[in-house]
Parts: C-alpha cells; sequence; structure tokens
C-alpha cells in the first residue's frame, strides 16, 4: 500500500542492519527467517482459522504440532532449539506453553536438581525425545501456589520398602493448573513434603510416573482430571492430579542437594534456593517473551496506525490523516515500540545471567567447595529474575491492551489478533510466581544486599550503586541538558534506585528495633519493598538497554544514533511515569519534570519518523503476526474482509433458523383488535388523555 512505502522511504537507518543489532547477531536472524518460512509450509501449523478454534480443537492441533516439533529437538542442539521456540511462542503462545512444560519445567527441574546418574537415567527412559515419555510439572496445589513451602502433598519414606510413597491428604493438596496433565504427560515432577520416621524434611521433588506409555491408562493411585476452559491459551491441556498412597522407589527422589540413604539418613541442601533451579528458566523466557510479544503488539497497533486515517488535522488537506501522525497516539505507541526493544537487551542479558548459573550448578556437586560461590550467584539470578518476569509481563499486557484500544472498535475484533494475545498472555501475570510476590522476593534482597553493603560487602554490578551509597543518595540532576543524554538519565535511576532501597531498609530496621520478628517486620515494609523493587528494575532495564547501545560500534548506518534516541525516549518516558520516585528521591525538581514530559512528546515525535522501519526490522512474517492490520503490505482492509469471509462464509447453514428462529417469527398469536381488547388499550390511552388536559389547564391557570 501507498502509505506503508511512504513510511519506509529514505529510512534513517539501514533496515537490514537494524534487524541484525535487534537479533544479536545475523546468524540469529537467519537462523529466525529460516524457522519462519518451514513453519508457514508445514499443514500442522496452518492458522488461518486460529481465532475460531473452540479448546478442544485448539489442543488437538497443538499436540499435532509437537509431533513435529520432537524431530527438530531430536536433530538441533539446545541453543539453537531454544531460538526456534523463541519465534513459535510469538506465533502460537499455547503451543509454546505446552511443549515447554515438558522441555522447561520438567526436564529443567531434573537437570537442576538430578545427580549426573539420575539424570541419564531419565535421558535413556526417554525424555529428552518423548519416547514413551512426557512430563509435566506439579508444583501448584489447590490452596497453595507461591508459597512452596506450604505444599500438603507428602512423600514417606517406607524403609521396608525403600520407597516414598506419595499422596494427597486432602481436596486442598490437589495439584491443580498442571500443564500437560490432562491430556499429555506420562511422567511428572512432584513436588511433596518429606517425611521420614515421623519428621517432616520440608518440599523436595520426586518423578512421579502417572500413565502408561503403551495404553495411556492411569497409574494404580492416579487420578487426573481436566480443569476446562481457561482465559486464554487453550492449546494447554491444564489438569488436575491427586495421589492415593502411590509408591515410587527412593531413587526417583531427585538427590543433587538433598540426599537420603536406604535407612533414611537426609542430608539436607544449605540453602533452599538450589532445589528451585527449574523456575529459572522459565521466569527468563517470560521477561524474553514480553519483548518478543510486545513487539508483536505493536507490529500490529503501529502499521495499523500508518494505515488507518480518521479526521483532518489540516483543514486544506485532501485527505484525512494518518493515525500515527497525531501527537497523542504517538504517545500512545511510540513508548510501546520503545519498551519492547528496552526488554529485549535486558532478556539477553538475562539469558547471560542464567547460561553462568546453570553452568555453575551443572558443574556442582555434594560437598562442593565452591558451593557459596554458587548460591551467590544463584541468588542474584533469582532476584533479577524475580523482578524483570514481574515488571516486564505486567507492562507488556498493558502495552498489549493500548495497542488493542488504538485499533478504535475494530479493536474489539479477535481478528486484529490483539484481544487473544491480551487473553494468552495474562497468565504471566500468575503463573510461576505471582508478580507481587515476584517484585516482593526482589525487594527482600535489595534491602538484604543493602545491610551488606552497609557492612562492607561489595555487590555485583546490577547493585553497584550500593557500593558507594552515599553519591548515589546525594546524585542531582544538574540541568536541562543532563536529561538529553543516557548517562544522565542513568544518574537519575541510580539516586532513585539507592533512595528507594534505603528507605525501605530504613522502615525494615526501625520495626526490628520495635520488637517485630524479621517476617513481620518485612511485611510491614511490603509496600516500601515493592517500590524499591519497581524503581531498581526501571532502572535495570535503562542501564542494560544504554549498556547496549553504547557498546556498538557506530558503522555510520544510523543503528546506533537511532537506538540513541529509542533508548533515551524509554528512558524519560519511565522517569514520566514513575515522576512521583525521581521527585521525592531528589534527583528530579519539579520545574525539571516539566523538561521531562515535553521531550517526551518530542522524542515520541522523532521515533515516528522511523518507526515503521524500526517495526520492519522485528522481522515477524505476515504468518507469525497473523493479523490483517499489520501485514507488511498495508492492505489492512480487503485482507480483514476476506479474512472474516473465509471463517464466516455467506453461505454457511443458518445455526438455529429452523429450531429457533422461525418458530419466534412465525408463532400463532391472537388478532391485533383482540389483543388490544384484552388490554383494555382504549381505556387506558382515554385516561392518559385526560390526565394531559388536567396539567395544560393547571399550568395555564398558575
Amino acid at each position: 500500500m501507498k502509505t506503508l512505502a511512504e513510511e519506509r522511504a529514505n529510512p534513517p537507518f539501514d533496515v537490514e542492519a537494524m534487524a541484525v543489532a535487534n537479533h544479536g547477531s545475523k546468524e540469529r536472524l537467519d537462523y529466525k527467517r529460516k524457522v519462519m518460512s518451514e513453519i508457514e509450509r508445514l499443514p500442522a501449523f496452518f492458522n488461518d482459522d486460529f481465532y475460531d478454534l473452540t479448546k478442544d480443537q485448539l489442543r488437538e492441533r497443538t499436540f499435532i504440532k509437537i509431533g513435529h516439533i520432537v524431530d527438530w529437538l531430536q536433530n538441533e542442539d539446545m541453543d539453537t532449539f531454544r531460538q526456534r521456540l523463541e519465534v513459535l511462542s510469538v506465533a502460537d503462545p499455547g503451543f509454546w506453553t505446552r511443549f515447554g512444560v515438558h522441555l522447561g519445567l520438567f526436564t529443567n527441574c531434573l537437570r537442576s536438581g538430578c545427580t549426573s546418574s539420575q539424570f541419564a537415567y531419565w535421558v535413556r527412559k526417554g525424555m529428552l525425545n518423548c519416547h514413551k515419555f512426557y512430563g509435566c510439572f506439579a508444583m501448584t496445589e489447590l490452596t497453595h501456589g507461591s508459597n512452596v513451602q506450604g505444599i500438603q502433598t507428602t512423600a514417606t519414606f517406607d524403609p521396608n520398602t525403600d520407597e516414598f510413597i506419595i499422596n494427597t491428604p486432602d481436596l486442598n493438596a490437589t495439584k491443580w493448573w498442571i500443564g500437560g496433565a490432562a491430556h499429555s504427560a506420562t511422567h511428572s515432577a512432584v513436588y511433596a513434603r518429606l517425611i521420614i520416621s515421623g519428621k517432616d524434611y520440608g518440599v523436595k521433588t520426586f518423578v512421579v510416573q502417572l500413565r502408561d506409555p503403551l495404553s495411556f491408562s492411569n497409574m494404580p493411585g492416579v487420578t487426573i482430571g481436566d480443569i476446562g476452559k481457561k482465559m486464554g491459551r487453550d492449546g494447554i491441556d491444564n489438569g488436575y492430579i491427586q495421589f492415593s498412597n502411590v509408591r515410587v522407589p527412593r531413587a526417583h527422589m531427585l538427590m543433587r542437594h538433598c540426599q537420603v540413604t536406604r535407612d533414611g539418613q537426609v542430608s539436607e541442601p544449605p540453602l533452599q534456593q538450589l532445589a528451585y533451579g527449574a523456575l529459572l528458566t522459565g521466569r527468563v523466557m517470560m521477561a524474553i517473551d514480553s519483548s518478543n510479544i510486545g513487539k508483536k503488539a505493536i507490529t500490529i497497533a503501529g502499521r495499523y496506525a500508518a494505515v488507518r486515517r480518521q479526521f483532518k488535522s489540516d483543514a486544506k488537506s485532501e485527505v484525512e490523516t494518518k493515525l500515527i501522525d497525531y501527537p497523542i497516539h504517538q504517545r500512545r505507541l511510540m513508548p510501546l515500540l520503545a519498551q519492547s526493544i528496552a526488554f529485549q537487551y535486558t532478556g539477553y542479558q538475562l539469558a547471560h545471567m542464567l547460561e553462568e548459573t546453570t553452568r555453575a550448578l551443572d558443574a556442582l556437586e555434594p560437598g562442593d567447595p565452591k558451593l557459596e560461590g554458587v548460591i551467590e550467584l544463584l541468588k542474584s539470578t533469582h532476584a533479577s529474575s524475580a523482578g524483570l518476569k514481574a515488571f516486564c509481563t505486567w507492562a507488556t499486557l498493558s502495552a498489549i491492551e493500548v495497542c488493542r484500544q488504538s485499533l478504535g472498535g475494530h479493536g474489539y475484533s479477535s481478528y486484529t489478533g490483539l484481544a487473544p494475545l491480551y487473553a494468552d498472555f495474562a497468565v504471566h501475570c500468575t503463573w510461576e510466581g505471582d508478580n507481587t510476590i515476584l517484585a516482593l522476593q526482589l525487594g527482600r534482597a535489595l534491602v538484604s544486599a543493602y545491610g551488606e553493603s552497609q557492612n562492607g560487602k561489595k555487590q555485583g554490578q546490577a547493585l553497584a550503586y550500593l557500593n558507594d551509597i552515599d553519591a548515589s543518595l546525594n546524585g542531582r540532576c544538574q540541568s536541562q541538558e543532563e536529561l538529553n543524554t543516557l548517562a544522565g538519565v542513568e544518574a537519575g535511576w541510580l539516586t532513585a534506585s539507592a533512595h528507594f532501597v534505603k528507605v525501605a531498609y530504613d522502615e525494615f530496621q526501625r520495626c526490628i528495633k520495635a520488637g517485630d520478628s524479621r517476617e513481620r517486620a518485612a511485611e510491614k515494609c511490603s509496600q516500601l519493598r515493592f517500590v524499591a523493587a519497581s524503581v531498581h528494575t526501571s532502572g535495570f532495564i535503562f542501564r542494560q538497554f544504554r549498556a547496549a547501545v553504547e557498546s556498538m560500534p557506530d558503522r555510520g548506518d544510523g543503528v546506533k544514533k537511532a537506538l540513541t534516541t529509542v533508548a533515551l525516549l524509554y528512558g524519560l518516558w519511565q522517569m514520566e511515569e514513575k515522576s512521583g520516585f525521581l521527585l521525592r528521591s531528589g534527583w528530579l525538581k519539579p520545574e525539571q519534570f516539566d523538561f521531562v514530559a515535553r521531550r517526551v512528546s518530542e522524542l515520541c515525535a522523532e521515533v515516528r519518523a522511523f518507526a515503521i522501519p524500526m517495526i520492519d526490522s522485528f522481522s515477524y512474517t505476515d504468518f507469525v503476526i497473523n493479523s490483517p492490520f499489520g501485514r507488511f503490505d498495508g492492505d489492512v482492509y480487503r485482507a480483514y474482509f476476506d479474512m472474516i469471509r473465509r471463517n464466516n462464509p455467506p453461505l454457511k447453514p443458518h445455526p438455529y433458523r429452523d429450531s429457533l428462529v422461525l418458530p419466534l417469527l412465525n408463532r400463532v398469536i391472537p388478532e391485533q383488535d383482540d389483543v388490544a381488547e384484552a388490554m383494555n388499550l382504549d381505556e387506558d390511552i382515554e385516561e392518559i388523555q385526560n390526565d394531559i388536559k388536567e396539567a395544560l389547564a393547571s399550568q395555564q391557570k398558575n
């Protein structure tokens, strides 16, 4: 279409070079394009009718896709395969999750919790290639989710048979929301309380077989059900599981960090966090997914804004104005474009932290002298992933809704792709850790780190502002020019972060001195911990974005310059969104805030000038976007109309014409005169007329 061609004319950067920058390397970009081409050609991934499928149809389609992806899994290294899953997560979030439960949660749970010999055993059983084996992850219960330590399922050791007895003691302990349980899984990683000789050793993990892979019948003592329709992601077969004294061999307990001997002796881990390495991968992937899904949403809303014309901002103009040319529309969308890119570079850094942590955990054996160092690395990765998972998913869910509303009335249609995208993405805010709880976990870690820094312990890069706390707390914005630089904006975030971490720490200490227990004190300052986590995370994301942009070589292709503008927009927009925190920290003065607001509007206009080429650099095909409103060619209305006609053909038989419509319209009723007489309409009309005459006479008299 002409409008999008105009947008793509003379971009200020090389779009292909920008695409390479936005994917980390040319190899990753080429592989992504290869994957998109492959899935578009496979009948199993057909998605033209995606928005009209029922829950059962989606589940069936999803499992068909799993049959195909297993072939790729067997022939690609894991890093390459994860890149494939990133693409599929955008094309079909439900499929990504259903397979991700097996490969991500179940497999990573075993990888982080098994001894090397245990892991090798499960690989031989067919775990990695889904041969007579499909895993699920049974942590959550009907009455316990985020509070894992409150789980009630029990695993009681029987020394006579060298087995654990897995049992669901009551309805509350029913495993709930278990992805893959209803229709897919043969095995499950079950979180249960270890009971030996009547002593409760807390929650550990056990592999329990749920079904016979040949008959797919439930194993004795295992009850499985389907939890039914959900808000979104209906391709996932979430179910519930109850165990009635199910026996598993002692070797089916994951024993890398906690061992139980044949005679029931227990060697416990130094820190419980070692048992939860599986959750890290999911949280890191959700931070990355926030970027990818944000890009999908802004692709749809951004391209439509460049095509849709509405009203005239200039009366002399012969055509209506593009939505994207209205400053208020730029204010709606351009910060979200910047946000999706900021999340992208932060996701890269978080993935690097996870790889480093995973390597350290894989090399760890019981009694290893490197244990303390690994624990510190795990704590840092856990806190960072918890905060980023929470605030990135919240922000992206909000962004999807803003994009949906920006389409006007059409945004209410499922065929735009945004309403289903919202429903599918919303689960990110509550699964694998409720976002509020995760934010508080980060807040607790920040308070703890502040206390450590006060005692002379140096903090790592993410918390380096605590190492010279006085300088961080006393920072002030010196001029408007400082607000126009990435370094200046970062200085503001460092001061605000330090200020609110200190505020949370001081309140925590005040409560301790007043006689509260540490847990009670932590609860009393929970809101301050939340604020500290929020401000820290915004600053952390901006710092990762800035570091990535400034480390880029300037090749004269316009990439670094454009991304610098995008980074500045993100940093200042977040300052505007959280202005109260910047003002309360003392770094920003009220009169300087007016400049921030004005500069954000100016930067929105600057980014608008290259918004479509930037969206093009995300390199998603029309097949993956699956929305007529986000088409590359901009032929929105024809594509939209054609999709409606294909999925709702005019000649399709009326589903209830004969059974409902015709009987209503053609029912036998009395003659009209008889009806009027039966209802005494003539008398009623005469009475009303008399009332009107009396009212008029009274009005004239007065």
